[in-house]
């Protein structure tokens, strides 16, 4: 099959890398920074020490949080681009790295933790300010005799929920000797007095009812006393947080880039660490495993023999029963679409990639329910300025194969509203021009609802039976014996069916046919059915498949009918652009003139214009959103359904990256 057409994933190739105890730390750094590695875990030999690597693992996990809350200082949005290839700092012994991050996270940590001891007390202070406040004016004991204990008598301060407030008063009353109670909100504050004996059962019925026991500190203060106090107290370690705030993010400044470098190492360690995990080892000998592209190879060897002096390499191609990882492989302008084939699912190994034809049909339905010059420029210029404030990592290659998706997909939206003289619907119209069309013809067949559901009718029914042919020929290729009548007879009821109809129900003739052939057609169709229910039953069984062969007639309708979409959103996009249009023009008409009517005129031109641009901006953000959708439906549903499984695992190879940017999340 054509790659242009359907494409099949690289070929990989199983490698085995043993080397000797000694050596396995420098193999995995050779395998991490050549990255072509997809690492499985081996099953020959027996497990490594697992407890060594896991305290390695979490020794590494704390440095990376401690240098995560150093960071978490730096504003939202600020980058760092590393002037030093991280694997300077990776390929050094760990030990280094560890005392290195430790010395120069120590430097802060002294601060973090008084930083995160003042918040606490703010929060407490508050807490208490918050319920005292009311409380302090129905009563003004002070604060040790609000929470005291003696030797019969206690008191405590509990909040409760004000919803539940009267039933649990209602079991805390015989209890009690005396209390006291106000509101905040939703919460009432109870000052209570009881028995010492009753104490545990008193708290266990606030307890269960939802309410919280108030610490309240054993000052001999008045609440109100308390108050001010506890204001001029927040009000001053408020000033030193945001000191220490300051001094915080000048020190982590000053080491921003040597914090970054050391994360990112730290994370390759880290990553090299979880694949040790995978990797056997028996008393002298390690043994990696996993799958490398077949064309990568020759000089993976190469690079590892150089490396490591003692080394033993073994490679062999997948056998029958195996599931390589896929590594899609397409020309640059389809690879983008590859981020819609995995979102549908990763092909299998052995398994077509539709991405080529996906690519093609994803762009032309988004460009032909589109089809407006600006429209499709804004959603460019969004794709390229406006994306990355709705992204964690705009530098990711993630986004960037999005990015070109847009692009493609507006540049046929493009071309299609230059054909069809589509700018803002019909904007130009206001100015008194008829048409700015380069194609009349193409503007007459998509400007006309019929023609234009016509047209989309004979797409959905080209492009559903491409999904069809590719189903006949996996069957045919995998021997699927099921599935070749059905498809073989939906061909036959199509090409005698479809003319048939059209004569006898439609009554449009088709060139060339004669009313001899049309009255054979009929005579064609059975067999076709025949197939189709002999499919049906050697897939279903007799029963089931005796009954559902009528929906694998009737799904090929909807399906076809499903591409009237196209027509729908292309429409609507259009008109509700010529609607908000018009309502601008019929504003600006309705102006009055007279000796106000330079004031009248400015003001319709600004309602106009509000319209215009509020109007545009609705249908803009519809029409993107619309078009994406149903050209994802379209391709997933009505065509990769058909013949597409994508079951299998994306190539993840073990890679270290080279000069990262760092982006404040």
């Amino acid at each position: 099959m054509m790659p242009l057409v359907v494409n099949t994933p690289d070929p990989m190739v199983k490698v085995r890398v043993m080397t000797t105890k000694d050596y396995s730390t420098k193999a995995l750094k050779t395998l991490h920074r050549m990255g072509v590695l997809h690492v499985e875990e081996s099953e020959e030999l027996k497990p490594i020490d697992r407890e060594a690597i896991e305290r390695e693992r979490r020794e590494v996990g704390e440095l990376l949080t401690a240098i995560d809350d150093v960071l978490a200082y730096i504003p939202k949005g600020e980058r760092v681009s590393l002037k030093e290839d991280i694997e300077v700092i990776y390929t050094r012994p760990f030990s280094e790295i560890d005392s290195e991050v430790r010395l120069l996270c120590t430097k802060l940590s002294n601060m973090h933790q008084r930083a995160a001891k003042l918040n606490e007390e703010v929060k407490e202070l508050t807490e208490l300010s918050r319920y005292l406040g009311p409380l302090e004016q129905q009563t003004d004991i002070r604060l040790r005799d609000l929470n005291f204990s003696g030797s019969y008598l206690f008191s405590m301060v509990f909040v409760l929920p004000s919803e539940i407030y009267e039933t649990l008063y209602h079991k805390l009353k015989k209890y009690l000797f005396g209390s006291s109670a106000a509101t905040i909100e939703n919460e009432t504050i109870l000052y209570a007095i009881a028995k010492v004996e009753d104490q545990k059962i008193i708290e266990s019925i606030i307890k269960d009812g939802g309410g919280k026991t108030l610490q309240i500190p054993g000052e001999d203060l008045t609440p109100n006393e308390f108050l001010r106090v506890a204001e001029g107290k927040i009000h001053s370690i408020g000033e030193e947080l945001t000191k220490l705030h300051g001094e915080i993010e000048g020190k982590t400044r000053e080491n921003l880039e040597k914090l970054v470098l050391f994360r990112e190492a730290l994370s390759a360690e880290d990553e090299r660490l979880s694949v040790l995990e995978k990797a056997c080892e028996a008393k002298y000998v390690t043994l990696i495993e996993g799958w490398i592209p077949e064309a990568s190879t020759e000089d993976t060897i190469s690079e590892i023999k150089e490396d490591i002096d003692y080394v033993f390499i073994d490679t062999r191609k997948p056998g029958k029963t195996e599931e390589p990882p896929t590594k899609m492989r397409n020309l640059t302008g389809l690879k983008p679409f590859q981020v819609i084939v995995n979102l549908f699912g990763t092909p299998k190994y052995r398994e077509w990639d539709p991405t080529p034809i996906v690519a093609y049909s994803f762009a032309f339905f988004f460009g032909l329910m589109l089809g407006d010059v600006v429209y499709a420029a804004l959603i460019m210029l969004f794709a390229n300025r406006g994306l990355r404030l709705f992204v964690d990592d705009p530098e990711s290659e993630g986004v960037k194969l999005f990015q070109r998706i847009l692009y493609i997909s507006c540049g046929v939206a493009l071309v299609i509203g230059l054909l069809t003289g589509t700018y803002l619907g019909d904007f130009y119209t206001l100015f008194g021009i008829e048409s700015l069309a380069l194609s009349e013809g193409i503007k007459a067949m998509l400007g006309n609802a019929m023609s234009f559901i016509v047209l989309s009718l004979i797409i959905g029914l080209v492009h559903v039976n491409i999904g069809h042919l590719l189903a006949l020929i996996k069957g045919i290729k995998e021997r699927q014996r099921g599935i070749v009548p059905g498809k073989a007879g939906l061909f036959i009821l199509q090409i005698a069916g479809i003319p048939w109809i059209m004569h006898a129900i439609l009554h449009v003739d088709i060139p060339l046919l004669t009313a001899q052939i049309y009255s054979m057609l009929l005579y064609i169709v059975i067999p076709g059915v025949i197939l189709i229910v002999v499919s049906s039953v050697m897939q279903k069984g007799a029963f089931i498949g005796g009954i559902f062969w009528l929906f694998d007639i009737t799904g090929l309708l909807g399906d076809v009918m499903s591409y009237c979409r196209l027509a729908g959103v292309g429409l609507a996009t259009f008109y509700l652009a010529s609607c908000f249009n018009m309502m601008a023009g019929l504003i600006s008409g309705m102006v009055p003139a007279g000796p106000a009517g330079l004031v009248n005129l400015i003001v319709g031109g600004l309602i106009s214009t509000i319209i215009l641009l509020m109007g545009h901006a609705i249908n803009l953000v519809l029409g993107g959103i619309c078009c994406f959708v149903h050209s994802l439906r379209l391709c997933f549903v009505e065509f990769l359904s058909k013949f597409y499984e994508g079951d299998g695992r994306q190539y993840s190879p073990f890679r270290l990256k080279s000069r990262p940017v760092f982006v404040k999340g």
